[in-house]
């Protein structure tokens, strides 16, 4: 028997491989799926199931793709409904995968179709679960994403998920590893480890979802308590899942167009296409494209693009580092965003040679925010509002990046201001869509909060964060 987590940082997100006596099954896998395949030549095996743990909300799976490409079955587990070829596992239902056994738990909570998937050794031990977005390491999937899909409000959710931890996954071993679908960084829980395996042993020490005294109504209140409103993509990524999706094939074959700049100023002009600028910061603030947003690729690329942009059909045209065309229009993929138009050939370098014109982003250092602020600056803090009550500059606001769109009305366009966030990424990001919104007078702060610590600048006491919640 083989597990190889294969995890996908930007994404926060882990698929898994399971291999046995020459059959395959894929776990949660990403939209790009040639991967999976080569690793199964490699073993010359066949996969033979595809397993999603839910409908995922936060990326497109690779199921549909890879099932029409190796004629693997899909199975999803009960209260599933599909557009496509699916099979809807019953609630303990076994699964023979050369010598081991998958057995799908029906884990209801997160979603009502969520289910686990419990492997069994070739001696029939229980060996781990592929947990899905049910149980993380430190924390539970958040209960507020399937409201709307199953009448149901996050309270009865998360006391659905309490019933189901408590039955059907505490009840294991405490040696059975657990393989979690996501790990720090994904917005479908609160409190995720870094590490992405575990046991449930450890959990039950360490999780506080999985107190043994702990109540029903307790596991409620503190599963519900501080959820941020989710990004607007995820529903749309939910329908994408349900009810199928073009081939990322055909989606890089469109995308991957190169265009001269002239050729590009005119896609922009009849299409109202957004001009995404993936480079990283410090070459963005030195010149782009007018009205260009930033979202590099160094970062959480796809999440902010699915956060920031919101609609997945939104048209795009890209600006990337050279040789980076295709890696970005699958990372946009991997979250539903496929109209992709084309891409500056030469980039930014071609433009200006073009002798077109290029924009520009003020940027100072810590240093001399310190004066500025000194002389009755105004800041802005665009980490998210977690960072920002541990401890942030006295007197600035929270206007956190994930929620800009409701703070516009607070930026002036009158004055000089400054944004920052924990390391300079986010702040970009920030200040570049407030440029393209008309705010000429945003000023970026280089190294953000990590080189304000270094100043004398005036902070809040840092808050001790509770582990518990």
């Amino acid at each position: 028997m083989k597990i190889e987590q294969i995890y996908t940082g930007c994404l926060a997100q882990g698929a898994y491989y399971v291999e046995s006596k020459g059959e395959v099954a894929i776990i949660d896998p990403l939209r790009e799926v040639q991967d999976y395949i080569n690793r199964a030549n490699r073993d010359e095996a066949k996969i033979k199931y595809i397993f999603e743990t839910h409908f995922h909300a936060d990326f497109v799976s690779g199921h549909v793709t890879l099932a029409e490409k190796t004629g693997a079955t899909i199975v999803f587990g009960p209260n599933a409904t599909t557009s496509f070829d699916s099979y809807i596992a019953k609630d303990g239902e076994v699964f023979k995968v050369g010598d081991i056994e998958i057995i799908a738990l029906h884990t209801p909570g997160h979603t009502m179709e969520s289910t686990t998937y419990l492997v069994k050794d070739p001696n029939g031990k229980n060996h781990a679960i592929f947990s899905g977005d049910t149980l993380f390491l430190g924390d539970v999937g958040r209960p507020d994403l399937a409201q709307k899909a199953a009448s149901m409000t996050q309270e009865e959710l998360a006391g659905t998920l309490f019933d189901s931890l408590r039955s059907k996954i505490m009840t294991l071993e405490d040696d059975v590893i657990v393989y979690p679908a996501h790990g720090a960084g994904s917005a479908c829980g609160k409190n995720l480890s870094k590490e992405t395996v575990g046991t449930i042993g450890d959990q039950k020490k360490t999780n506080y979802a999985l107190r043994a005294d702990m109540t029903r109504e307790e596991f409620i209140k503190e599963v519900t308590d501080g959820l941020l409103p989710p990004p607007a993509y995820f529903p749309l990524n939910v329908k994408l899942n349900r009810e199928g999706y073009d081939s990322i094939d055909n989606v890089i074959e469109r995308g991957a167009k190169p265009l001269t700049p002239s050729e590009f100023d005119v896609v922009a002009n009849e299409t109202d296409a957004l001009i995404l600028d993936v480079r990283h910061q410090s070459e963005f603030i030195k010149g782009f494209i007018p009205q260009s947003i930033f979202i590099g690729l160094g970062g959480s690329f796809a999440p902010w693009v699915g956060a920031l942009v919101k609609d997945i059909k939104q048209s795009i045209l890209l600006v990337t580092p050279e040789g980076k065309e295709e890696e970005t229009i699958t990372r946009l993929s991997r979250v539903g965003f496929d109209n992709v138009l084309g891409f500056l050939s030469g980039g930014v370098d071609a433009w200006k040679a073009d002798g077109r014109e290029l924009d520009t982003l003020e940027s100072v250092s810590a240093d001399v925010l310190e004066t500025k602020i000194n002389e009755g600056a105004l800041v802005f803090d665009v980490r998210k509002p977690g960072e920002y009550t541990n401890e942030h500059i006295e007197n600035v606001p929270s206007t956190p990046l994930d929620f800009l769109n409701d703070h516009i009305a607070e930026f002036p366009t009158d004055k000089d201001f400054y944004v920052h966030c924990a390391g300079g990424y986010r702040s970009v990001i920030a200040a570049s869509i407030l440029k393209a919104r008309g705010f000429h007078k945003v000023i970026d702060v280089a190294g953000g909060y990590g080189a304000i610590k270094k100043t004398g600048i005036k902070r809040t006491e840092t808050i001790s964060c509770s582990t518990s919640k």
